[in-house]
């Protein structure tokens, strides 16, 4: 695949391919004969090939590099050279490429910028003189290509967000105009359907790799607003390939004009999966958005319908973690408001003058204040920026306490009592914070990772919110209420995906669960090991379409159930409980299960089909960038003035583009769409 331009290069790459200009050029570059008498010029395709008679009347040109031979003359007839300057500077000698991808920064042939005339004469005689020639090694020959200009366009704006209007703004013309006279700017119809056309040519790279994978697919649903009261839901698919590594690709943005509508979600869910072709696929989905019970009930039937390994529909995550943790941490915030504005003010008294913060770190000498934490002011969109202003004051609060020592104008700052208050705060949102850093991680983590996380969460927030300390108390109150909603709904996946580690299999959900729920933990438990077996049953094909959905439902193993385990596939049966009778596996930090099943798919061929899907369920349905949002993203007004199917195509083929989700596909598309053009 190309390589992509990236924001500080997008332009310059466009620059090169709209003009063979020749930067760097200094007068002692050149040399220069003294006159002579005037010669016919000569092609410098000569310098790459040598003329070999093959037959009377019949001459062919024999490439120095390769020695692949090519029609020069028959006769009278002479075939010209432009077939042998393509081989030479557009790839097709696999000397000069491998040279070339050896040292890109090498000079290509025919990167003299004098303009090469004469193209059938013949080779030049070995005693003329010498050529007038260029000396550059660092910005190479690039032909001027109309379709590719087009298509950097196209994947400029698609990367950058510009609007598609941008190829009508008169600053942008000019400055293309001025860079290549000889390009015919395109207009908004135009290069819509360029970007459409890169989009469906990323897309066919990312259908064949769907079609490729072996198990089934997770999918997230993201909700953004706008301002026209509709809705655009972002469909995302996590899955694993035949080599066990794990893919997240953004698949749909789906436009819902009732977004609050019961069957909004489920009918994106349904678009996805017939614009991917796969029906029968579908493992769990993951949403962040509050749904009627109608709304998940329609979510739930149609999960247990596309696939009938989910628990009857139990595979719905309907909490994304980084949604709640975000809220959470605003419920922490507000109950401490007054005290958090107070520290606030004084940051920012500290930060907004140079004088002022210069001060203030001589009184931190002066007082040997050991913390390293740096203060900045926070922007209350993204949450992580307050806790770590927070922390960052409350190391400094020290300093913080004797400014008015030495500034008479420095207002009172916190009480030892509200600085307190923001130490037991701080302290419950680090817990969060160190689950949302997972989230934010470049390579996608697996399900049982957050096992570790939440149960901690939900143990110390319990504790927190029973503590005798009325500070304590009340600041986690809320937190703990708002976090138990999404335990319970998400406690079991989570579970059963830390029962697929090696490393801990049942025995760490017997731990935590006994610190959690005490004398209650066994009947927890036991929904857990019941609840694996269920979905082992499920694989292994015993169950499907005989389970009643409400037995399914209840996580309760009929008489009927425990008779078909003990007398269909006994051997399957034994492969569940044999890896949860053998020892756990030492633990070690960079421990990938995935590996540790790719490895062991042959002794355990049913439940490593199960492990691999499970491990994949994301718990979180936002992009990693987006995790410390504390607002919903609303789709803006300019894309909203697009059409549907233009605001999916640009949004999607930039995930694709970034996120390496083609393999270069879109330039065949491209050039074989260029005439295609998209009216609003």
């Amino acid at each position: 695949m190309e390589a992509i331009p990236t924001e500080n290069n997008a332009l310059v790459n466009m620059e090169m391919h709209l003009e063979p200009v020749y930067l760097g050029m200094e007068t002692n570059n050149i040399e220069t004969t003294p006159p002579t008498k005037r010669r016919k010029k000569k092609s410098m395709v000569w310098e790459h090939f040598t003329i070999e008679t093959v037959s009377p009347g019949c001459r062919r040109a024999c490439c120095k590099q390769c020695k692949q031979s090519f029609a020069y003359s028959m006769g009278s007839k002479v075939a010209g050279t432009s077939h042998l300057k393509r081989h030479i500077a557009k790839g097709g000698c696999p000397v000069v490429l491998r040279n070339q991808q050896q040292d890109p920064m090498a000079m290509t042939p025919f990167s003299a910028p004098s303009k090469i005339a004469n193209d059938s004469a013949g080779p030049t005689p070995t005693t003329d003189p010498p050529k007038r020639r260029y000396r550059t090694s660092s910005v190479p020959y690039v032909a001027f290509d109309s379709d590719r200009c087009r298509q950097e366009i196209a994947q400029m704006i698609i990367l950058h967000d510009y609007p598609l209007h941008i190829v009508e703004h008169p600053g942008f013309v000019a400055f293309v105009r001025n860079l290549q006279p000889n390009f015919s700017m395109v207009n908004f119809n135009t290069v819509q359907g360029d970007c459409i056309a890169t989009y469906l040519g990323e897309k066919q790279s990312v259908q064949n790799l769907i079609e490729g994978m072996p198990g089934r697919i997770c999918l997230t649903l993201d909700l953004w607003t706008s301002c026209q009261t509709t809705g655009y839901v972002f469909v995302t698919g996590q899955f694993v390939d035949n080599e066990w590594k794990i893919h997240r690709k953004l698949l749909n943005v789906v436009m819902e004009p009732f977004p609050e509508s019961d069957s909004a979600f489920s009918h994106a869910v349904s678009s996805c999966l017939s614009d991917w072709n796969m029906e029968g696929r579908l493992f769990s989905i993951t949403i962040n958005q509050n749904l009627s019970d109608a709304g998940i009930d329609s979510l739930r039937s149609l999960l247990s319908e596309k696939n009938p390994n989910t628990l009857g529909g139990r595979s719905l995550l309907n909490h994304c973690l980084a949604r709640s943790l975000s809220s959470i941490a605003q419920e922490a915030f507000k109950v401490c408001q007054e005290t958090v504005n107070k520290v606030r003010d004084c940051v920012k008294y500290v930060k907004t003058s140079d004088v002022l913060e210069e001060k203030f770190l001589e009184l931190k000498q002066q007082l040997q204040v050991p913390s390293m934490k740096t203060l900045a002011i926070d922007d209350q969109t993204r949450w992580n920026t307050t806790y770590e202003m927070l922390l960052s004051a409350s190391e400094l609060k020290e300093v913080f306490s004797c400014i008015d020592t030495t500034d008479p104008d420095y207002s009172k700052g916190p009480t030892a009592e509200e600085w307190k208050q923001i130490e037991n705060l701080c302290t419950c949102l680090k817990l969060l914070f160190d689950t949302a850093n997972l989230l934010t991680s470049a390579t996608i983590p697996t399900t049982n990772t957050f096992f570790h996380e939440v149960w901690k969460i939900q143990l110390e927030l319990t504790r927190a919110a029973t503590s005798e300390d009325p500070v304590i108390n009340t600041i986690a109150k809320p937190m703990q209420v708002g976090f138990d909603t999404y335990w319970k709904s998400c406690c079991l996946i989570l579970a059963i995906a830390v029962v697929m580690d090696p490393r801990f299999k049942m025995k760490l959900v017997e731990f935590s669960f006994t610190k959690i729920y005490g004398e209650e933990a066994a009947s927890y438990i036991n929904l857990v090991d019941e609840g694996i077996h269920q979905m082992f049953l499920e694989y292994v094909g015993g169950l499907e379409g005989s389970v009643k959905q409400e037995d399914v439902a209840g996580l309760g193993l009929t008489d009927f159930d425990m008779y078909i385990m003990e007398t269909t596939s006994q051997q399957s049966k034994s492969e569940l409980d044999q890896y949860l009778e053998e020892s756990l596996l030492p633990r070690v930090h960079e421990f990938d299960v995935m590996g540790w099943w790719k490895l062991n798919k042959v002794k355990y061929p049913t439940l490593s089909k199960m492990a691999r899907d499970i491990l994949t369920v994301p718990v979180s349905t936002v992009a990693p960038e987006l995790v410390f949002e504390t607002e919903r993203k609303e789709m803006d007004r300019y894309r909203c003035s697009l059409r549907p199917e233009t605001v999916e195509a640009v949004i999607c083929a930039k995930d694709w583009l970034v996120g390496g989700g083609g393999n270069g596909e879109s330039v065949d598309m491209m050039k074989a769409m260029v005439k295609m053009e998209f009216p609003i």
